[in-house]
């Protein structure tokens, strides 16, 4: 089996190295840079998934996630952010990233963010791969919304389990912590994290779900969220 391919992109030395130790050691292949330009030219190889600093000399790290997403909406993305930097989080969120990790982190934490973000779900039936919602179908295996009038929307990897999980719970109550546990795998009381909301804001966008009067994916003050349970037409 084929080593998976991580890039890391960081321009603090200490950090990148203690990173890129960790990920060879624990059997991952690395690229490396330590600029925006590098991380552009790093980008254009192929990996399975980049670590971006969003603070880079020379140029900004959203540009590096900007080209990367313009290629491919389903190669995962975490940030490596500062304390504080909450704004740049939650523009990389906007722009297609699937979590973040606080610097400092330790080495134990980021490797599970990034086994989380890593793994796949078991092979199923084609057949099982296809999830309808509310004017489209969610295909799990291209990662992608088919809607009726012939549109199409790509979703990151972390966004198509997300969607499919709401959709099979469609009906019921859903908080936070659930889906913490159940869709990025990680113990929500070890967690500081904005991202759930982040990416129910991209998929509703995505759905052409109303933001201010969501339809599909709703909001329930306290409890969490609840995909809207689908009518179906009386027979006549």
């Amino acid at each position: 089996m084929d080593k998976q391919r991580i890039l890391v992109v960081e321009d603090d030395p200490a950090i990148r190295k203690g990173v890129v130790h960790s990920l060879r050691f624990n059997g991952y292949e690395v690229l490396e840079a330590a600029d925006e330009g590098a991380g552009l030219k790093a980008a254009a190889q192929p990996f399975d998934l980049l670590l971006l600093d969003l603070n880079l000399p020379g140029g900004d790290g959203l540009e590096i996630l900007k080209a990367v997403r313009a290629r491919s909406a389903a190669v995962p993305v975490i940030i490596l952010t500062a304390r504080g930097d909450e704004g740049d989080r939650v523009k990389g969120l906007k722009l297609g990233a699937d979590d973040y990790v606080v610097k400092p982190f330790g080495a134990l934490e980021l490797l599970a963010r990034i086994e989380a973000v890593l793994r796949r779900s078991p092979s199923r039936p084609a057949e099982a791969l296809q999830i309808p919602v509310p004017g489209a179908l969610l295909d799990l295996g291209k990662r992608e919304l088919r809607f009726d009038d012939g549109g199409r929307a790509d979703l990151s990897e972390r966004e198509a389990e997300l969607l499919a999980f709401l959709a099979r719970n469609a009906g019921r109550a859903i908080s936070r912590d659930e889906i913490l546990a159940q869709v990025w795998r990680l113990n929500p009381d070890a967690v500081e994290t904005r991202t759930v909301d982040m990416h129910i804001t991209r998929l509703r966008a995505k759905l052409r779900d109303d933001a201010g009067e969501p339809r599909i994916i709703l909001t329930l003050r306290g409890r969490g969220y609840a995909f809207a349970e689908q009518r179906k037409d009386p027979a006549p």
